[in-house]
């Protein structure tokens, strides 16, 4: 028998081992040709199969960064397979929303990329959350955050990939931040050999109600980390538009319940005159007494007087919300609500019981960028997408949980834009009719990877 009938027969009996082996584990099925056909061994994905492990791609001039190290990440995550990826995990997610803390299928799709990708993680954090890293496994240690729950509203929008939960709905754009850092896990992955450190992948459960960034947080999310980003998207931007801002960005935000009662039973007192008084003397606390230049809001947004028409209640209500851009004018603003309110329905002969709410975790302090952060983020958005896709935001009187982040480390937190008028991406989040324009997907993913890369590679400088 000659030699290569001898080699043949070997891979003949490879090809048997590895076909039983196949059948058995239900692995992807194997291809086998023979030397004399110049081929070798090549995996044939089955059908919906995700693809494998990316390849390593990335110039070793990238340690020392140039503008086609920004091409080159730009170009990976604009792969038409990798943008076709990325809309298909978008709208799975998007089909399926989970609220704060029930994120158990959304965690699940996450882990099951991550594994693809054969990046390691630790779950769970705050019950549903993960923290995965990839690079050298040493620092220095950079994050990169995204949020996965959603709100409790029935979607309006008609689409193929309309939310199949009743009454439940990613109507902040939660979906698209998961899948825009599984894009940059991703494009990590392809140049995982140039990182010089460790970026640390945060999936977090309860951004709209629970905090879950605190709960990450205590449960070990930022040991070692020494700068965190984040993105939200943005129906003021335009698609792939980035924006944010030095300093306060978003809004600290609490909210407030008083009940007002007689205080003595069966008393004179007009407890309606007394609880609208409070309510006229809340106004005057930002009117009369901020800053015209620090903006601050006190909303009362709910009364409560009884249902009679021809008696004065014993027992009301209100309740509102409070914001402030710095804590010093937040923690102000909480004083004074309890003083006015406390002391305004006194003059009635009444007494408010005050409830903000802490013990639930209803507050969340403003959102700040670190100038250092900020200054980076900026100079990498430019050298990525042109200074014609960056915008200085204007602050914002929403509130973000990330802002527990910034109060621990650096942080910056940026807007990407969707709004595209064509497609009808012009709603506000929070609206059963909010939409996306997928395109931002790609531009999200390839942000993240830049700004966590370069974190890195400028710190080692």
């Amino acid at each position: 028998m000659d030699g290569l009938q001898k080699l043949n027969l070997l891979f003949i009996s490879l090809a048997i081992t590895i076909v039983s082996l196949n059948i058995a584990t239900d692995l992807p099925f194997i291809q086998v040709k023979f030397p004399n056909n110049n081929i070798l061994l090549r995996t044939t994905p089955v059908k919906n199969q995700s693809s494998s492990i990316p390849s390593r791609v990335g110039s070793d001039e990238c340690r020392l960064w140039t503008q086609v190290c920004s091409d080159e990440i730009l170009r990976l995550a604009h792969e038409p397979e990798n943008v076709a990826w990325l809309k298909r995990v978008r709208r799975t997610i998007h089909e399926n929303p989970e609220l704060a803390f029930e994120e158990y299928e959304t965690s699940r799709l996450v882990r099951t990329e991550l594994d693809r990708l054969g990046i390691r993680y630790k779950y769970p954090l705050a019950k549903t959350g993960i923290r995965a890293w990839i690079g050298s496994g040493g620092p220095p240690f950079v994050a990169v955050r995204a949020d996965m729950d959603a709100l409790p509203i029935q979607e309006a929008v008609e689409w193929k990939h309309k939310s199949k939960v009743a009454g439940k709905m990613h109507a902040c754009g939660h979906d698209a931040h998961v899948t825009m850092l599984l894009g940059a896990a991703q494009i990590f992955k392809c140049r995982e050999h140039l990182l010089k450190g460790t970026v640390i992948l945060l999936f977090q459960p309860a951004e709209e109600a629970g905090n879950g960034a605190k709960k990450m947080i205590e449960d070990g999310a930022l040991d070692d980390v020494e700068a965190i980003f984040a993105v939200h998207v943005s129906h003021e931007h335009p698609t792939g538009v980035i924006g944010s801002r030095s300093g306060p960005l978003l809004a600290g935000c609490g909210f407030f319940r008083a009940i007002i009662t007689s205080e003595e039973s069966g008393s004179s007192a007009d407890l309606i005159i007394a609880a609208s008084s409070a309510v006229i003397s809340l106004q005057g606390i930002v009117s009369r007494e901020a800053s015209p230049l620090d903006a601050q809001v006190v909303s009362v947004t709910s009364f409560d007087g009884g249902h009679s028409l021809d008696a004065v209640p014993d027992t009301g209500g209100l309740g509102g919300t409070f914001r402030a851009f710095s804590n010093s004018s937040f923690y102000y603003l909480m004083k004074r609500i309890r003083e006015v309110l406390v002391e305004q329905v006194g003059v009635f002969g009444c007494k408010a019981t005050l409830n903000f709410f802490e013990e639930q975790n209803a507050i969340y302090p403003p959102t700040t960028n670190d100038d250092g952060m900020y200054t980076h983020l900026k100079k990498v958005t430019v050298d990525l997408l042109g200074e014609n896709n960056f915008a200085v935001a204007p602050q914002v009187m929403g509130a973000e949980d990330f802002a527990f982040y910034s109060e621990v480390i650096p942080a910056a937190f940026y807007f990407i834009g969707i709004r595209n008028e064509e497609l009808g991406s012009v709603h506000i989040g929070h609206s059963p009719h909010f939409m996306i324009d997928e395109d931002s997907l790609p531009v999200g993913a390839a942000v993240h990877a830049a700004v966590a890369e370069r974190y890195l590679n400028d710190i080692r400088s």
